[in-house]
């Protein structure tokens, strides 16, 4: 009998050693995410109140009160996404786009200037969606460098948060992260919708996983996403929720430059 407990405390300790590095392969890197509450805890401001992010970037909502959840969006912009900037605008809340470079932002330039026109927070979702941790550190900068020129130009503004394709990162990517000033930022809710076209399921997998200082993904590149949209955002909104853009969510903290971060 001992010899049998000790053969399955041995399974157990090398399952829970496998699970680990798993996450650390998901996560990130060695040090552990911030979360939301963590950003508003580590404000390095100016001296004035302010991050040092012009006011209509980060907004006047104080998520230390209120009930904030961030809504972002991956992969685009593509074809559907004018509509999904129209049920924004009608509905007045700001979100977050990681858009990719080759055959998006290059061949949408005019959705990009109207998403940071209109008060939506442009990231960086690499130039041609690569797992970054599959590159080596020039490829890295390669991917994001040429996202971040990209945007610039449409927008005037350098992006200060991307997202890695699939949430992979590791310490080179946090540090190549860090040299271009990109804070990365995982998701706390998906509706896995790359793999349904049926709305009523991706609202349903959305509003179950919603929850306070969380962070939403969907893609706007996918049929069934965009007529998802605004009824998450009505019950949301029934449940209390303000709908914030990333950096307003880690206000007045910022994002840190190298950091992850996930509810």
């Amino acid at each position: 009998m001992p010899g049998k407990k000790t053969a399955l405390g041995a399974r157990i300790a090398a399952a829970l050693a496998v699970v680990a590095t798993l996450s650390l392969a998901l996560t990130g890197c060695s040090a552990d995410p911030l979360t939301p509450a963590d950003a508003r805890s580590r404000t390095d401001l100016d001296g004035d109140g302010k991050s040092g992010k012009p006011e209509a970037r980060t907004g006047s909502v104080d998520c230390r009160q209120a009930r904030c959840i961030a809504l972002t969006f991956d992969a685009g912009p593509g074809k559907d996404t004018p509509r999904l900037l129209d049920i924004l605008k009608e509905k007045k809340v700001p979100a977050t786009f990681f858009l990719l470079g080759r055959n998006h932002v290059l061949k949408h330039p005019d959705i990009v200037s109207r998403m940071a026109r209109e008060g939506h927070e442009v990231g960086n979702h690499t130039w041609t969606h690569k797992r970054l941790t599959d590159l080596d550190a020039d490829g890295i900068r390669e991917e994001l460098s040429r996202t971040q020129d990209a945007i610039q130009e449409i927008t005037g503004d350098v992006p200060t948060v991307m997202r890695p394709p699939q949430g992979r990162t590791d310490d080179q990517v946090s540090e190549v992260s860090r040299d271009l000033g990109l804070a990365q930022i995982l998701w706390s809710a998906t509706a896995k919708d790359y793999a349904t076209t049926d709305p009523a399921l991706i609202e349903r997998r959305i509003l179950d996983a919603a929850d306070r200082d969380g962070i939403i993904l969907l893609h706007d590149i996918y049929a069934g996403t965009v007529p998802a949209v605004p009824r998450i955002i009505d019950e949301l909104k029934k449940r209390g929720y303000t709908f914030v853009t990333v950096p307003q969510l880690l206000a007045p903290g910022v994002p840190e430059p190298g950091a992850v971060y996930r509810p």
